[in-house]
């Protein structure tokens, strides 16, 4: 049986007809509440298109749920990394976790932040690639090693301590964290890249 095929078995009869790179709930065109159609109207006008998470997961749910998802953006605005650590950190999480949404909107951030993309280009070899400083490469072991093995060693973390404080590990944990709130919504439902975004090239 190929993988497509077991996916599709996987999935149940109701969603077996479904394309293997389709969402598995169909994506709510016509949000119902006028505050999700002011949301529609807002990321629309912001990314060109209304996000796909946004039409298969938070159109279904009470707007709370939203606000706690928009809340830790807001949140991030308050952390001490630099922003650039910061982005790094989630673009590590989401390819670790292959978060095809999540590597795309990353990026588009970046991008707009006018950040170093020749860094996020060459994420996969951090470990080796000159671009990276042994602070960053520190944050990213110990990030990578937390979103695969879901554990961590004495090792890891003391590399991370000689180069962060307290405080800074906090918010690198933090980082880990909700990015996978984001990562896990999105594979769950099987959403993939909004194709927000060609690496390299600013957006319009």
């Amino acid at each position: 049986m190929t993988d497509t095929m077991l996916r599709a078995e996987n999935r149940g009869p109701e969603a077996g007809s479904l394309g293997q790179d389709e969402p598995y709930l169909a994506p709510v065109e016509k949000p119902s509440g006028l505050m999700m159609k002011l949301v529609y109207r807002m990321t629309r006008k912001r990314f060109g298109k209304v996000l796909t998470p946004l039409k298969v997961f938070a159109a279904r749910l009470p707007l709370g749920f939203g606000k706690f998802t928009g809340k830790i953006a807001q949140l991030d605005q308050q952390l001490t990394l630099p922003p650039e650590t910061v982005m790094l950190v989630r673009e590590q999480v989401a390819r670790t976790n292959v978060c095809l949404f999540c590597i795309d909107i990353g990026r588009w951030f970046s991008i707009q932040q006018s950040m170093n993309q020749a860094k996020f280009d060459a994420l996969e070899e951090y470990r080796t690639n000159p671009l990276f400083s042994e602070k960053e490469r520190a944050a990213l072991d110990y990030a990578t090693l937390l979103t695969r093995e879901k554990r961590m060693d004495p090792e890891t973390f003391g590399r991370l301590r000689q180069h962060y404080s307290e405080r800074e590990i906090c918010e690198i944990v933090w980082l880990v964290a909700t990015e996978h709130v984001y990562n896990m919504t999105n594979i769950g439902l099987n959403i993939h890249s909004d194709l927000l975004c060609q690496p390299g090239k600013r957006p319009s």
